[in-house]
């Protein structure tokens, strides 16, 4: 289905006609034919090699991709208000408005194809994929605004801890759309997260930043959440998108279904700016900006490139390994993002916040093993099925 599980298909088939063309060469006394068919294979090998050594290469360029992302996109963006920003849609406008990016990819994929096919095709996206892209980018660029409002409140600690719940509602919403079953790893897992967002909540009067009321701290920890549920509905949509697409689903479609999706985000988010009168803003909030104005603009492009390195890490990460892999990055993310916060903005680190932390992380280990364990026992499936 994916150009990164399709590769076993063509070794196969290599395997086997050299296989019978060696039992051809024999049957006919050829020495220079076999001499030929050896060549052809050595050169399969090698072409195997350079394929397993690019997937490596992507697999370790996406991940640290995602790892700078999701790490240093909340500090980034946290770094914003805590200075003095005050504008939300520009925040959440900043979270995809980094999309332009992934022309540089599609173009090196474009042409690395074109080599092989003259005639192939310029783009993959179908009418319908389309649509449902866009779709999903308009409730992406709502999600951006409900984290970024949220996040205007809280510490990028706190934020972290309860964006970890959208993992308890993926595993809900992938229920209901994909009809993906509930399983006692993924059922503890949503146990797990629930009591840590509930501890935290519990406890917010240690853990408000200097000015934040507690009526501001209680919006944001609810808009947070709602951004991770938000979230945690789009992924199942993402998925049931690829299983309605009449095509196969390759990188490169992947990566042109993120671009309109994060046109059409970056889209919702500036009428969203429009509308509040950001864009005019700007310069005085620059000029009044706590850091200065040059580090001002430094820090709205670095929040724009860290989100989209996030955007197109997840993306790579999930096409080219899995989202087994995927899952358990986000988990390692999420301590370094809290000691990243203690670090450079001195926000408390509560026991309560600790206790947290410690069931955020049982809750993806318990639903990444039981991934991994279901993912065993379909391929087990799958061999048994195939060598009868």
């Amino acid at each position: 289905m994916l150009e990164t599980e399709e590769l076993g298909v063509p070794i196969l088939q290599d395997l086997h006609q050299h296989r019978q063309s060696l039992l051809h060469a024999k049957k006919h006394g050829s020495k220079e034919a076999m001499e030929s068919t050896y060549e052809k294979h050595q050169n399969n090998e090698e072409d195997q090699k350079i394929n397993r050594s690019l997937k490596n290469l992507l697999i370790i360029i996406n991940c640290t991709l995602m790892i700078l992302g999701n790490s240093g996109g909340p500090l980034i963006s946290r770094l914003y208000f805590r200075h003095g920003g005050h504008r939300q849609w520009l925040s959440s406008f900043l979270e995809t408005t980094g999309f332009p990016i992934i022309i540089l990819p599609l173009s090196f994929s474009y042409f690395h194809r074109r080599r092989r096919d003259p005639n192939t095709k310029l783009i993959f996206i179908t009418l319908p994929i389309f649509f449902a892209s866009a779709f999903l980018g308009l409730m992406t660029g709502l999600d951006d605004f409900l984290y970024a409002y949220g996040l205007s409140f809280l510490p990028v600690s706190t934020s972290a801890l309860l964006i970890s719940t959208q993992l308890a509602f993926t595993a809900f919403f992938a229920f209901l759309v994909v009809k993906q079953r509930f399983t006692p790893f993924s059922l503890n897992s949503v146990a797990l997260l629930t009591v840590g967002a509930v501890i935290i909540g519990l406890h917010a009067s240690s853990d408000r930043p200097e000015g934040v009321s507690k009526r501001e701290y209680f919006v944001g920890f609810f808009l947070t959440l709602g951004a991770a549920a938000l979230y945690g509905l789009v992924l199942p949509l993402v998925e049931l998108t690829y299983r309605k697409a009449k095509q196969a689903i390759t990188y490169t479609l992947v990566m042109e279904m993120q671009f309109v999706m994060g046109f059409f985000a970056t889209a919702f988010c500036a009428v969203g700016m429009i509308v509040n009168k950001d864009f005019q803003i700007i310069p005085r909030e620059a000029k009044e900006y706590g850091l200065g104005e040059t580090k001002y603009y430094l820090v709205l492009i670095s929040n724009s490139i860290l989100w989209q390195c996030f955007f197109l890490g997840i993306v790579g990460v999930i096409f080219s390994a899995n989202t087994l892999l995927a899952a358990i990055i986000t988990a390692v993310c999420i301590p370094v993002t809290e000691i990243l916060g203690v670090i450079f903005f001195h926000e408390n680190f509560s026991s309560e916040k600790g206790v947290a932390l410690v069931l955020a992380l049982m809750g993806l280990a318990s639903y990444t093993y039981g991934e991994y364990s279901e993912d065993r026992e379909k391929k087990k499936a799958a061999a048994v099925s195939e060598s009868v």
